[in-house]
């Protein structure tokens, strides 16, 4: 069954022509030949994977492809998230192989990710041979079924002149409408059966029609109550980036004067610069967004979905604002929040149309008036901005640490964070000027994704400088990949925020557990033959990233944290990997507490805005 769709990737794959005249036809091939010329005609570059019993045939005939890279990683969740970072960082579709059973199963994770995130990706995996389904077979697993709930559409191939069609129907599903995870499972006897490859083939997609054209008539409302509305606010999503609207999304803002928030998934939409940016909503997000939101009249939401990381407790948000929601997927209006305008289109398509109708309506009188709203806007901008105190014993801040890596890294640089702390100071103390550059697990929070993420994005775009803003735990469970990074000419950077904790469950086990720390430090305790002494943190992250063939250095003293980080950005023929070390209790604010409304917010611990004026509806 087919799923209901959003926002095109902004480097869109070649579309197969259904019913085309063949204008390659090759016979005598095998299925996995056939597979590998089907990856080239649609214009696949690099696989990230692992070879294996099931998908062994697909590996010879890949050794002798000039337009096919494989990138040889060390754990299968890596191929995935190598996948969907080299998607999110170029827009086209990324791809991984495994072989059955475990190398499927250990895809399941960056699959789920790139589902909640609306990542086009293509997963080709092995399977048993036909004959053997359902046996409970060697290394067989029902992978479609696993991944049904996950995928926005999935196939079980069983014969090889169907791969051709397959894989046509794979990457323009994932790449189209609402980008997302499509898996193919190829049996391992339609690998080596003997087929004809005929490119391109004739695709079979009924019902699957995503919508991109708005209605005329729903943004003609949209427009009008902009025009009318007195505090409006244009609520930016992922889908925004995915549809490659930044340009038309500017000219909307700055027509509209309308304040702009863009969410974790959408940093670089809009320029974290512009005037009219007010920062992330959530619970981390700015005080300013978060409390523009409460008090909005109008929020036009742009391919967003209301995730409860920004509305909070759903029913306490927002609760003065009329809603315009447009989005390419028709299940997301009104899943979570009931729309007045609902809009159904790609989010380009959407806001160009938009600006027209605004400006329409400009042209006719009816222009917002927003000079109280930015008053107030304005007021808690400047009374709470985002900040935070350096350590009194001298030790290295890590919001220090990663907004010193954002000034000095090079223009363009790509940026991907893993999931906890880290993540929400890269959100808040990199500055995002352009689409694509923020790459990050939003909807999974997916530990482990930032290096083999930063690897796939290194990988698509090798002339950009990439960093990989990961925490100490985060790091441990796929650091494995910098070796394959090492191997394959892939010179990411990695700063590792090094805190010696899970660092955003033990900020919870502090502010809701006593200050009970269970489970939560990762470094070892004192030494058993002098307990006065301090823990001695293991791994050590220099040895063992050296070991894996990278430059690794160490900073823990904030006088050396410039001299360190230019000299990782002047080393770009291997990895590097730094390893900060950070004072553990550092926190992340602002903060509303999971579960509670987002008039909550706290500004800093135990610090609640105090708005004034400005909250009548």
């Amino acid at each position: 069954m087919l799923m209901t769709e959003q926002a095109t990737g902004h480097h869109p794959q070649p579309r197969p022509r259904s019913g085309a005249t063949p204008a390659t036809t090759v016979e005598h091939v095998t299925g996995a030949q056939s597979l590998i010329r089907s990856l080239e005609e649609v214009g696949a570059d690099t696989v990230f994977g692992i070879p294996g019993g099931a998908i062994l045939p697909a590996y010879d005939p890949m050794m002798d492809s000039q337009k096919v890279r494989h990138v040889l990683v060390r754990h299968e969740q890596g191929a995935g998230h190598a996948a969907t970072g080299y998607a999110q960082a170029t827009g086209k579709v990324g791809v991984c192989m495994a072989t059955s059973g475990p190398g499927a199963t250990n895809l399941v994770t960056p699959i789920a990710d790139a589902h909640m995130d609306s990542v086009p990706m293509v997963a080709i995996t092995g399977q048993v041979a036909s004959k053997a389904i359902g046996t409970d077979a060697f290394q067989e697993a029902d992978i479609c079924g696993i991944t049904m709930p996950i995928t926005k559409h999935n196939f079980l191939v069983t014969k090889a002149e169907d791969i051709p069609r397959t894989i046509a129907e794979a990457f323009h599903i994932a790449s189209t409408g609402r980008p997302g995870p499509v898996l193919v499972d190829i049996a391992k006897d339609a690998l080596q059966a003997k087929t004809t490859f005929s490119w391109p083939p004739q695709t079979e997609l009924p019902g699957y029609r995503p919508v991109t054209k708005p209605h005329a008539k729903q943004i003609r409302e949209a427009a009008k109550l902009i025009t009318a509305a007195k505090r409006p606010v244009l609520y930016v999503g992922g889908g925004v980036i995915k549809s490659g609207a930044t340009a038309e999304l500017k000219v909307l803002a700055e027509l509209t004067g309308a304040p702009v928030t863009t969410t974790l998934m959408a940093l670089g939409a809009f320029p974290d610069s512009h005037p009219l940016h007010v920062g992330m909503p959530g619970m981390h997000g700015a005080v300013t967004a978060v409390t523009a939101l409460q008090k909005a009249d109008l929020i036009v939401a742009l391919g967003a979905r209301f995730d409860d990381r920004v509305t909070g407790k759903l029913d306490s948000f927002a609760p003065y604002a009329k809603i315009v929601h447009a989005d390419i997927d028709p299940a997301e209006i009104g899943k979570n929040r009931a729309a007045d305008v609902p809009i159904v289109g790609d989010a380009r398509e959407v806001i160009a149309d938009l600006v027209q109708a605004v400006q329409a309506e400009h042209s006719e009188g009816n222009q917002g008036d927003y000079s109280a709203w930015w008053a107030d806007l304005n007021r808690w901008r400047e009374t709470y901005p985002l900040g935070y105190d350096l350590p009194e014993d001298g030790s290295l801040s890590p919001q220090q640490v990663i907004q010193r890596i954002g000034q000095l890294a090079p223009e363009g640089t790509i940026f991907a964070a893993g999931v906890g702390q880290h993540q929400m100071w890269a959100a808040h103390f990199i500055d995002y000027e352009k689409p694509a550059t923020w790459l990050n697990s939003g909807g999974a929070g997916t530990m482990g994704y930032a290096v083999p993420a930063a690897m796939g994005a290194k990988a698509g775009m090798p002339e950009r400088t990439v960093w990989a803003i990961d925490g100490d735990g985060c790091f441990q469970m796929t650091n494995q990949e910098l070796t394959t990074c090492a191997l394959n000419n892939i010179p990411i950077k990695v700063a590792i925020i090094n805190n010696g904790a899970l660092g955003m469950v033990r900020q919870w086990q502090t502010l809701f557990y006593n200050q009970r720390y269970s489970n939560t430090v990762l470094h070892s305790g004192p030494d058993d033959v002098n307990p006065d002494a301090k823990g001695t943190r293991v791994p050590d992250f220099v040895k063992l990233s050296e070991a894996m063939g990278c430059v690794a250095l160490r900073c823990e003293d904030p006088a050396d944290l410039d001299k360190v980080i230019a000299e990782a950005n002047a080393i770009n023929d291997r990895p590097v990997v730094i390893d900060f070390i950070v004072h553990e209790d550092a926190q992340v604010w602002p903060m509303v507490a999971a579960g509670t409304s987002n008039d909550e917010v706290m500004a800093a611990r135990g610090v609640r805005p105090d708005f004034g004026d400005g909250e009548d509806d």
